[in-house]
C-alpha cells in the first residue's frame, strides 16, 4: 500500500495531517529562505511535537532550508549551510522524524562542478548524521550537482568513500525530475543504479515542458507530466510519498485520490 502525504505548514503539523487524513507529512523548522538555525513552532515545543506525533501514529519529514548549499566554493555560504545542516539534523532527529530533505546545491557558472562534488563529500565527512539525510534532485541549473543523473551519480560515488555514507539516502522529485531533462519513463531505474535506494518521492506535477529547468508545481492533471507515468513512478520506487502541489487539505485529499486511483 502506497503512502501518501503532503508537505503542511510548521505551527500543526499533525493537525495538518488529521485535515488531510494521512499519517505523514513534510514540514520546515523556521525560515526556509533564511540562516537562523530551527524553530519549533508546535505549540508543545519540540518535545510536544514528537511525543504527540508518536502517540497519533504521524511520520515526521523535515525539509531543510532552501539556502542550504553545501557545495559551492563560496565560504560565506557554504560555511554557514553546513552550520545550518548539522542543526537541522540534530533537530530533525530529536523529533524523531524519518529523514531531513536537503537540495543538492550548485556552483557558480565560473566554478568546478568538481569542486562542487567534493565539497559534498566534505560536507558529509562534517556532518554527524542522526538519522536519514536525503539528498533531492533539483530541476534547474548547468551546475546543479543534482539535475542530472550523470552528477547525481559522482556525487554519491564521493559520498561513498565516507563514513556514515550509509545513513544519507535519496529524495526523488518528479516535477524536478521531469524539468530537469530526466526521462520519467526509466527514472526509477537510472536513479536506483547510481545512488542504490529511493528513500522518498515528491510527487509534483509540473507546470512546465519537460528539460524546461523550471521548479514550478502543479496539482496533479494540471501540468505537463502524463497522469499514467507520474502514477508509475510512484508505484515503482516503492517509497513513501509526499505531495507539494499547492492548495491546502481540500486540495492535497483530491491529489491523493487522483494519485491512488492511478496507482
Amino acid at each position: 500500500m502506497i503512502r501518501i502525504g503532503a508537505h503542511v505548514e510548521q505551527t500543526d503539523p499533525l493537525a495538518e495531517a488529521r485535515a488531510r487524513e494521512t499519517d505523514l507529512v513534510q514540514f520546515f523548522l523556521g525560515n526556509p529562505q533564511g540562516y537562523k538555525g530551527p524553530e519549533v513552532l508546535y505549540a508543545g515545543g519540540l518535545d510536544g511535537l514528537r511525543d504527540d506525533a508518536a502517540a497519533a501514529g504521524i511520520d515526521l519529514y523535515v525539509h531543510a532550508p532552501y539556502l542550504v548549499n553545501v557545495a559551492t566554493t563560496n565560504n560565506r555560504i557554504r560555511i554557514p549551510s553546513r552550520k545550518l545542516l548539522q542543526q537541522h539534523v540534530d533537530a530533525a532527529a530529536a523529533l524523531c522524524a524519518k529523514g531531513l530533505i536537503v537540495h543538492g546545491g550548485h556552483v557558480d557558472k565560473a566554478e568546478d562542478v568538481e569542486t562542487g562534488i567534493d565539497n559534498w563529500r566534505k560536507a558529509i565527512a562534517a556532518t554527524d548524521i542522526k538519522l536519514p539525510l536525503l539528498i533531492e534532485n533539483t530541476a534547474g541549473g548547468d551546475n546543479a550537482m543534482t539535475r542530472w543523473l550523470e552528477r547525481i551519480d559522482r556525487v554519491f560515488d564521493a559520498i561513498s568513500a565516507v563514513e556514515g555514507s550509509d545513513m544519507v539516502g535519496f529524495c526523488l522529485d518528479t516535477c524536478h525530475a521531469h524539468a530537469g531533462g530526466n526521462s520519467l519513463e526509466t527514472v526509477v531505474e537510472d536513479v536506483r543504479k547510481v545512488t542504490g535506494r529511493i528513500d522518498l518521492v515528491h510527487a509534483n506535477d509540473s507546470r512546465d515542458e519537460f528539460d524546461s529547468g523550471a521548479d514550478r508545481h502543479a496539482n496533479f492533471g494540471a501540468g505537463h507530466i502524463d497522469p499514467d507515468l507520474l502514477a508509475a513512478v510512484v508505484r515503482d520506487a516503492e517509497a513513501p510519498v509526499i505531495c507539494e502541489t499547492p492548495g491546502g487539505a481540500d486540495e492535497h485529499r483530491t491529489d491523493f485520490a487522483f494519485l491512488l486511483e492511478r496507482v
